[in-house]
């Protein structure tokens, strides 16, 4: 583990995977961590010989390069989740991965300011080529729920999918594909609605909705209210290269290993561009992201480099509002809670443009 602190906020870097571990923000004098961890890692349990790397170890947040695909010889999520990252020495985490990605060096930049409560995020692809699908998979902690809300969308779909199909291993509420304009009315497959907005959607269940991004705008964010905890997690990118907001909705829905039923209470806030987890319109041509202007894919060229740049955060939020807005104006940021409550935060002004 390699522990980076600054004022007011600490994580610690895994290299085996890229977990970001132990991530938490002290804020109106408490601690603030809202990122989940999976109940064997930590713990004596021995994974099985064929467990995912990433999935033995699954924590906080990593990223993923190609996103919910094997390829290039490595397993779901691609190298950056499942292999093993190499660690310049300074007071931020500079990592470069073990293994190329589609031909490209991929170096890794984690870096913190005293005083922010935000974790600022690079990934540098240098040369390769190709199209592929990239986010980072950042996961929060819900044991006594939680209430969602989200930068402008212009729908919600489902995967193509399901990810629990055979009632022998899981199950998922949703219905896939389907989509759906209102987040608060999503179809789900014995007939009826789930909103979108607030977690659990569902007991015992294993689903994935994409928020397919509105155009003509440049900061991108959810925020999620954890308001029996008091606090607010926090996601933000730049909207039309990162315009896809997936939601893993993980909620003891998987009964074989190392799920084993006991997997509850995890909201993956995914961040990324991979078109072809859109169920219903990832098919159409041109895909409705290319036809917006937006990124359907990371595209690498072999001449240049290729960034990723995404923002974690925490903050004290005690009156347990749902966010209604987020702007940024220079180096400050404002939340606004549905019922008016106001932070303005400390922000590195320009760091997703």
């Amino acid at each position: 583990m390699y522990p980076v602190c600054a004022s007011g906020i600490r994580f610690d870097f895994d290299p085996v995977c890229g977990f970001i571990r132990n991530f938490s923000v002290t804020d109106q004098g408490r601690a603030v961590a809202p990122l989940h961890r999976a109940p064997w890692v930590g713990t004596p349990e021995v994974m099985a010989p064929d467990t995912v790397p990433h999935l033995a170890g699954i924590e906080g947040d990593f990223f993923c390069a190609p996103f919910a695909q094997v390829a290039d010889g490595a397993e779901m999520h691609g190298w950056p989740a499942n292999a093993v990252w190499s660690v310049q020495p300074g007071t931020h985490v500079r990592a470069v991965l073990g293994h190329a990605v589609n031909g490209a060096t991929l170096i890794k930049e984690l870096t913190l300011t005293g005083g922010h409560p935000f974790l600022y995020q690079r990934h540098i692809f240098v040369g390769g080529s190709g199209s592929i699908g990239a986010a980072n998979h950042a996961m929060v902690s819900l044991p006594q729920g939680g209430i969602l809300r989200f930068s402008p969308k212009r729908w919600f779909e489902s995967a193509p999918a399901t990810p629990e199909g055979d009632p022998a291993r899981g199950r998922s509420t949703l219905r896939y594909p389907a989509r759906a304009s209102d987040p608060a009315a999503f179809p789900t497959a014995a007939g009826g609605s789930v909103d979108l907005r607030r977690y659990p959607w569902a007991a015992r269940s294993d689903d994935f909705a994409v928020g397919v991004e509105a155009p003509g705008h440049s900061l991108g964010w959810t925020a999620v209210t954890r308001p029996a905890e008091g606090d607010l997690y926090l996601s933000l990118r730049h909207a039309q290269r990162l315009p896809m907001t997936m939601l893993w909705h993980s909620n003891g829905g998987r009964d074989y290993p190392p799920w084993n039923s006991r997997h509850f209470s995890c909201l993956g806030v995914e961040e990324g561009a991979a078109v072809y987890m859109l169920g219903e319109s990832g098919t159409m041509d041109p895909d409705p992201l290319t036809a917006a202007g937006q990124s359907a894919l990371l595209t690498l060229d072999p001449d240049r480099t290729t960034e990723v740049r995404h923002v974690i955060g925490a903050i004290a939020w005690p009156t347990g509002q749902a966010v209604a807005r987020i702007t940024a104006a220079g180096d400050s940021l404002t939340i606004t809670g549905e019922s008016g409550a106001e932070r303005v935060l400390p922000w590195r002004g320009g760091f997703l443009d």
